[in-house]
């Protein structure tokens, strides 16, 4: 019979993987040791191979749990729409977009991992990560044919791509203490990708507060607005 884990094992192994993540966010994969993995940790080198046999192995636990989190952002239900004007569809997607930015926030350094290092994966484990990240796109191309279902279904799952595009590298260069937030930003992206760049109307009423903004109900509404 296996023994039973100690109390906190799930718990220590999430604070190393963070102190992990951080450190390959950092120095890149290839330069960490775990070594320096256990001194981020604060832990010794033989508490730190109770948890994790080897260096592949912590990377493919660092990226898996992330894709993992973010299947269950897809997977969770959406919150009907806000706004009465707006179409249900849009504000599904809109919704996703938001959630996905927040989710960014807080896994910045998990983020970075998994778009840089995905690469030095075993190959089975690496098809696992990017089975996963295939079904979040799908979500997604689905998101995009319940807005657009006049478009050719070609383009739904490009479309998402370009959603990505625009979000995934957002760890590059938007500062968690800079005068845009995650959120304000997602509303701008969301703006632009169902009204198009006339329907962008800035983050300051996402960042300042005040009254709901009125969504574009499709991009023929959001051009009215303009020609109006």
């Amino acid at each position: 019979m296996a023994r039973p884990r100690a109390a906190g094992y799930e718990i220590h192994r999430d604070q190393i993987r963070a102190a992990a993540a951080a450190l390959f966010a950092r120095l890149g994969y290839t330069a960490a040791t775990m070594s320096g993995v256990a001194a981020a940790s604060g832990v010794s080198k033989a508490t730190l191979y109770h948890y994790f046999s080897d260096k592949h192995a912590l990377l493919e636990d660092i990226v898996s749990t992330h894709v993992a989190r973010l299947e269950q952002l897809v997977a969770q239900p959406l919150p009907p729409p806000a706004d009465h004007l707006q179409q249900p569809a849009d504000a599904r997607l809109r919704a996703l977009v938001g959630r996905f930015m927040q989710a960014y926030q807080g896994a910045q350094n998990e983020h970075r991992v998994l778009t840089e290092d995905v690469k030095f994966l075993e190959p089975r484990a690496r098809e696992a990560v990017l089975e996963g990240q295939r079904r979040v796109v799908a979500a997604f191309a689905q998101g995009i044919a319940a807005c657009r279902p006049d478009l050719d279904p070609a383009l739904h799952k490009p479309l998402a791509m370009l959603v990505f595009g625009m979000i995934n590298w957002t760890f590059t260069w938007l500062k968690p203490d800079g005068g845009l937030t995650h959120e304000a930003l997602g509303e701008v992206a969301a703006d632009l990708l169902l009204g198009g760049l006339p329907a962008v109307q800035g983050a300051g009423a996402a960042v300042v507060g005040g009254a709901p903004r009125r969504r574009p109900r499709s991009v023929a509404a959001a051009a009215d607005r303009i020609r109006g």
